[in-house]
């Protein structure tokens, strides 16, 4: 079926299509992993809006975007669905370059209503005539950017729908069987053709103005009195629901008259994650993503590779807890991904999720050190961005002891741009009184972050990749800089898990002639440069290798010590360059950009060619 053509399904043809899609989302996703229980949770949602609305012309906003799986089959892009999140193939997210029907870049949360407020008043000043939606889930609403963006769209007047996702979270507070009762007579089409109609008809002139805002005050006094609905329809909105969110049939009629009303609209709809697989309804937190797995089993194909550094950082936090009773652990919303589970299990009192509110978590990491606590925040580098105010403000300003462990550093894989930790070298870097510790291998992680919690003083950010250790399982040290190896011909300097790059590329040096230095940095910041001087001046060459964007490199702070140093030096810089880095696995990115072992010895060749 056609795009053109959802509008002229019929409600039992909607009915199949929501069958065909998740038939054909689970059998995808069973062979190339993703986030499968979010979007079968909003299939219905999905094939409604599509049914209402003309997605090549009308806007709709994923929040996070991860539950867009069938909004593309549902746009054409089905036969393409076997290279989801793979190198080259469909993203995971939606991203405007695939189909002119995903409106929005979504990979973080919380953003959807404001970006789609944007929208809708770019269409009031251009004087054009389209539809605005943004689609956002409970969770989501845990950030305070989603509060802050429904705040202006309510009291803007602008026309916009705003689908509430509500799978998990109670969003509303009703009062008995009265308050259930008035819900359904609200949301019943004769009920919504009077209201539509009553508008209609008070809004014709100045006395039918009047009457209407006096009946309405008093109309909502009584609802307010019974029914929990007023928060939403308080900041501007005209409230619809809760409603049934696999009703395809009902949520395509509300849409409808959510499009006439031509107000901001707030449509809650209430859904299953992982709605139409057993074993995802039954652990959808298991299917949020979720790799390769068998369909009949629900079992992964594979199991998980065992211990990685997030594992290891959890472990560690509980044998430091039993040590010391003053330290704390806090969450945006990844207990499980950051490896807090245990630690959460064992110390409920100690264990602060707060939901995706990255800045307020940096702001209360503050509060805690202020007063005595011992806290350690637990964030994945890209969701840390959205802390780095809060930063400066509530932690740096005062040299408070509060610890980043920055997980998922560097490349991060399938999920691609909007999901790499490329960027918080760069901005950590700016932050004054802030250090940066760099574990390579399990046992330096266990050590720096004992380090940073009962010997550091002021902000510590530990950062560390994804997944587990490579070739480098050694302990170097828990600061400053340490030589692997000393060479006269070029200085190859690395820290975190790019270690094993370097000496990948020191080995293939060495098979070309070539005497090679190897520096491992286990502190980026501060930085022991003694070391690096004292090797370049012997060597005279150096490279420098990181898995972060080029602006605010530690290459680039270290070839400006040289200089200032008066040390002469061919340097190079191996990194990210000045580029969002696409989806693939990290070694076919490190490949493609140049930054694996084979590339960093060619750049290497290359600065020693030139003498």
């Amino acid at each position: 079926m056609l795009p053109q053509q959802y509008s002229e399904m019929t409600d039992q043809q909607a009915r199949q299509l929501c069958q065909q899609l998740r038939v054909q989302m689970i059998q995808t996703v069973s062979k190339t992993g993703g986030h499968l229980a979010s979007s079968l949770g909003v299939v219905e949602i999905l094939v409604a809006v599509h049914r209402v609305f003309d997605l090549d012309v009308d806007r709709l906003v994923f929040d996070v975007g991860h539950q867009c799986y069938a909004h593309k089959l549902l746009t054409g892009r089905g036969s393409a669905m076997n290279t989801l999140r793979k190198f080259g193939g469909l993203s995971g997210f939606p991203k405007p370059h695939e189909s002119r029907a995903d409106a929005f870049i979504a990979g973080h949360a919380s953003n959807s209503v404001s970006v789609a407020l944007g929208m809708a008043r770019a269409r009031t000043v251009n004087k054009e005539d389209y539809s605005v939606l943004a689609l956002i889930g409970d969770g989501a609403l845990t950030g305070g950017l989603a509060f802050e963006g429904l705040a202006d769209a309510g009291s803007s007047g602008e026309p916009l729908i705003v689908i509430l996702n509500d799978n998990g979270m109670s969003i509303t507070k009703s009062v008995g069987g009265v308050a259930a009762h008035l819900s359904q007579q609200r949301l019943k089409p004769q009920y919504l053709h009077l209201k539509k109609l009553y508008r209609s008809v008070t809004g014709k002139n100045a006395v039918g103005q009047a009457v209407y805002k006096v009946t309405h005050r008093a109309k909502k006094m009584v609802k307010d009195a019974i029914l929990g609905y007023s928060m939403f329809e308080d900041m501007g909105f005209t409230y619809l629901g809760p409603v049934d969110g696999h009703d395809v049939s009902y949520l395509t009629r509300m849409l409808r008259y959510a499009k006439e009303l031509n107000c901001p609209v707030l449509l809650h709809v209430k859904t299953v994650k992982g709605k139409g697989y057993t074993p995802a309804e039954r652990q959808p937190d298991q299917f949020h993503g979720v790799g390769p797995f068998d369909v009949e089993k629900g079992l992964a194909v594979s199991k998980a590779g065992g211990t990685n550094f997030s594992s290891v950082f959890g472990e560690t936090m509980c044998q430091l807890a039993e040590e010391k009773p003053e330290l704390v652990a806090i969450t945006a919303a990844m207990r499980l991904g950051t490896g807090l589970d245990e630690f959460a299990r064992r110390y409920p009192q100690r264990f602060f999720d707060v939901g995706i509110a990255e800045g307020h978590a940096v702001a209360m990491t503050g509060g805690l050190a202020k007063q005595g606590a011992l806290p350690v925040f637990a964030v994945y580098s890209t969701f840390l961005q959205r802390g780095y105010d809060m930063l400066i403000h509530d932690m740096a300003l005062q040299n408070l002891h509060g610890i980043l462990a920055v997980d998922r550093a560097g490349l991060v894989g399938e999920d691609g741009e909007t999901h790499h930790g490329v960027f918080d070298v760069g901005f950590l870097s700016t932050v004054p009184g802030m250090q940066i510790l760099c574990p390579a291998s399990f046992a330096e992680l266990r050590a720096m972050l004992r380090h940073a919690v009962c010997e550091m003083t002021g902000p510590v950010a530990i950062r560390y990749p994804r997944g587990g250790e490579g070739q480098w399982t050694q302990m170097a040290g828990v600061d400053g800089t340490t030589v692997i190896q000393e060479g006269t011909d070029v200085t190859l300097v690395a820290y975190g898990t790019m270690v094993d790059q370097v000496l990948q590329a020191a080995q293939l040096l060495e098979q070309r002639g070539h005497s090679v230095a190897v520096v491992k940095l286990n502190s980026i910041r501060p930085l022991d440069m003694g070391p690096i001087r004292r090797l370049c001046e012997k060597t005279g060459r150096l490279i420098v290798a990181e898995e972060c964007n080029d602006s605010g490199c530690v290459g680039r702070t270290i070839i400006s010590e040289l200089a200032l140093a008066g040390v002469p030096v061919k340097a190079a810089l191996v990194n990210l360059g000045d580029q969002f880095v696409p989806q693939g696995s990290v070694s076919q990115l490190r490949e493609m950009t140049g930054i694996d072992g084979a590339g960093i010895c060619q750049k290497a060749m290359e600065v020693i060619a030139n003498g």
